[in-house]
């Protein structure tokens, strides 16, 4: 199998970044899989092939924290220094009605997933420029393209992912990195489960023309294709749903 080189996934430690990194692995790619959780990280461990020292990196690091992100990717600079992809997956959600959304809320949702996002980004396309390119992937979500009820800091912060994301594919594009998003449905994650209550579940398969939340390795198969520098070369500044058609359905049949 082609060695393909390094990619960073952060957010790692379960979910969809978990299963990103697991496809990844499968793929011909070493993983620097990175979290704020050393639980997740050490859980994680067991389906990322034992985490074999040669093949994968595991960091604790907070996205939300500069000196974690720089001591993170600094901790990986020998045996990893080959970075070409990164995904970035780290986040959190809440679901919280406008009136009832604290300052103090919003602002920890947009530190960890908007300029986490951008920090991770940054620092990582520094380190591809300087090895002639590669590709990064922001998780964004539908929340970020349409205004779901609930979501004012969570649909705040991914609308800036997206934003972000077609700003860096155009400033990135000379040195040879390109850059993309994923904007995932409802996926079954811990996030989602904490989020989704039977009511809200409900109304999710009501719109979603699948009728069904996507399993997390539906998003990976996605950022497979994204990082992969033969298959996606001339794809940048692109913004991809996968949401069982949530985005762009109108009048649904019935629900049965």
């Amino acid at each position: 199998m082609t060695d393909r080189g390094v990619v960073v996934v952060t957010g790692g430690g379960s979910g969809i970044g978990l299963a990103i990194a697991q496809a990844l692995l499968g793929d011909g790619w070493k993983l620097v899989v990175a979290d704020v959780s050393a639980g997740a990280l050490e859980a994680a461990r067991a389906s990322l092939g034992g985490a074999d020292p040669a093949k994968v990196r595991l960091v604790q690091m907070d996205v939300a924290d500069e000196a974690s992100v720089l001591m993170g990717l600094e901790a990986c600079r020998d045996d990893f220094a080959e970075v070409r992809g990164l995904v970035n997956s780290a986040g959190i959600g809440r679901d919280v009605g406008f009136y009832d959304t604290s300052a103090e809320l919003f602002r920890k949702i947009l530190d960890i997933n908007l300029v986490g996002t951008f920090v991770v980004a940054r620092e990582v396309a520094r380190r591809m420029k300087a090895l002639g390119g590669g590709a990064i992937v922001n998780i964004a979500s539908v929340s970020g393209l349409r205004g779901n009820i609930g979501r004012s800091a969570y649909g705040a912060s991914k609308g800036g992912v997206v934003t972000l994301t077609q700003v860096m594919a155009a400033e990135l594009a000379p040195d040879n990195i390109r850059v993309n998003a994923i904007a995932p449905g409802p996926v079954e994650t811990p996030l989602v489960k904490a989020m989704h209550d039977d009511t809200v579940r409900a109304a999710w398969l009501r719109h979603v023309p699948q009728r069904r939340y996507a399993a997390p390795e539906e998003i990976a198969g996605a950022a497979k294709f994204l990082l992969d520098s033969r298959a996606a070369s001339f794809v940048t500044g692109q913004i991809l749903a996968v949401d069982g058609g949530f985005s762009t359905a109108g009048l649904l049949p019935k629900y049965p």
